[in-house]
């Protein structure tokens, strides 16, 4: 039987050649689209609507703390369809809240902020804002980091929500955080009695787009996500003097450099491998002229870590290793360096991880087959944390939308280009993509943890 079987195909196969050379081969049929769900045919119907709500946020963006008209915009969109809205929670936030029975309480967030970053991508719609920091430094402004997606999403997916009450019952609690980029925002929104004035959350879910995944892709990390984000400052002091006669000084550089050196062993050396840290020493600032030795030099340093004993670990390391190079170098006790860590720190965002698996497993029965996939952790920092940690009873879920369209990201794997990260003045996601599969995925969770028994 088994020979029998090969002599009919190889028979099979001579004719197919023969076929081949007299006959034009036929084009393959191009492989069917995976079918379209409701909640993505309502979307692509809305997405003219929402590509102009984009570019119009995209084009207005507003830094920290100032986003007045964003959330103004936002807010008269979300008291129309029907939610009561209160605004200037936590300086700018917006609080939008709809009750549809007794049942979970889920609250959706999305940062409105941009950057200090002069926009460079070319785009049609391209931010030509400028304003100056709370530094006084003039510059231009960008949603560098998406936020004008993760705003559009969340506005079709409150709209997508208030369309479906009779699928779904318990409470919405929509928000608009201010300030997220300078790790404040949620405290803030907190202190001004986010869950004391507006039904507490059981559950809470937000998303970001990526910038090293293709558009329209869902990516998801059970545990810690992202990470704490600290800024150090270490003044270094020492005994200015002539760079002809350094014998009579305490040089700082020479001391700032052996700092910077020492810095290296504490991920290198005294880190456990398993628990990624990282400690960047991003400017060094020191001296005016070629030869005065100064009296003083700068480090600005960021730190990255997972859990909050690493936090604490790293902390102290620093402080030891600049004293104790300080002491190694003979300055006096009263030069010793000062560690400063800025009171306001990004804390790390952690997915627990029961409830990230089956928030996964409701997107993966959802989308198409490998749409959603699991992504490892990263160093960035995103204080949408801050929430679970109010509550660690909350469910929790952070997850990525992919925004680095196919092409791109096919030439990038190839080797044939290099492809812009978040903050870039050159990031310009796939706009449609993002906010498609965003306010898909958002609409969908939210009616799995809000749906009727």
């Amino acid at each position: 039987m088994r020979h029998a079987l090969t002599a009919i195909l190889a028979a099979a196969s001579l004719s197919s050649i023969a076929t081949a050379q007299t006959e034009p081969t036929a084009p393959a049929p191009a492989p069917a689209a995976p079918p379209q769900s409701a909640i993505g045919a309502t979307i692509a119907k809305d997405m003219d609507g929402l590509m102009t709500l984009y570019r119009d946020l995209h084009a207005n963006p507003e830094l920290s703390e100032q986003e007045v008209n964003t959330a103004a915009k936002l807010a008269k969109r979300l008291k129309a369809m029907k939610f009561d809205v209160t605004e200037k929670v936590g300086g700018t936030g917006v609080v939008a809240v709809m009750k549809n029975g007794s049942g979970p309480v889920l609250l959706i967030r999305a940062d409105m902020d941009g950057l200090p970053v002069v926009e460079q991508t070319g785009l049609p719609f391209a931010s030509k804002v400028r304003t100056k920091t709370p530094e006084g430094v003039e510059t231009g402004v960008m949603h560098a980091c998406g936020h004008d997606t993760h705003m559009t999403a969340f506005i079709e997916t409150a709209k997508l929500l208030a369309a479906a009450k009779d699928d779904w019952k318990g409470t919405l609690v929509m928000i608009l955080q201010p300030a997220e980029e300078v790790g404040r925002g949620a405290r803030l929104m907190l202190e001004d009695g986010l869950y004391t004035r507006f039904p507490k959350p059981t559950h809470a879910i937000a998303f970001h787009d990526a910038a090293n995944l293709e558009a329209g892709k869902i990516g998801y990390t059970p545990g810690y996500a992202l990470a704490n984000v600290d800024s150090v400052d270490i003044v270094v002091r020492g005994v200015g003097g002539h760079g002809a006669y350094p014998q009579t000084t305490k040089d700082p550089i020479v001391l700032g450099s052996r700092i910077v050196g020492a810095l290296q062993t504490l991920v290198s050396r005294e880190q456990e491998p398993s628990d990624p840290a990282v400690v960047t020493v991003g400017s060094f600032q020191g001296g005016a002229k070629h030869n005065i030795i100064p009296d003083e030099a700068k480090l600005l340093l960021t730190i990255r870590s997972y859990s909050d004993e690493t936090r604490a670990k790293l902390i102290e390391g620093i402080k030891r290793i600049s004293r104790g190079e300080a002491i190694a170098a003979g300055v006096p006790d009263d030069r010793m360096p000062v560690v400063t860590v800025k009171d306001e720190f990004t804390p790390s965002t952690y997915n627990p991880p029961e409830f990230a698996e089956q928030m996964a497993g409701v997107l993966k029965a959802h989308f198409p087959q490998d749409q959603v996939v699991k992504t490892p952790a990263v160093m960035g920092g995103e204080d949408f944390g801050r929430f679970y940690r109010a509550d660690k009873s909350i469910n929790s879920f952070i997850f990525w939308v992919g925004g680095v369209p196919a092409d791109k990201m096919a030439a990038a794997q190839a080797g044939q280009t290099t492809l812009p990260s978040l903050h870039s003045p050159f990031w310009a996601p796939q706009a449609d993509k993002v906010i498609g599969s965003a306010s898909e995925a958002m609409t969908v969770l939210a009616l799995d943890i809000l749906k009727k028994e």
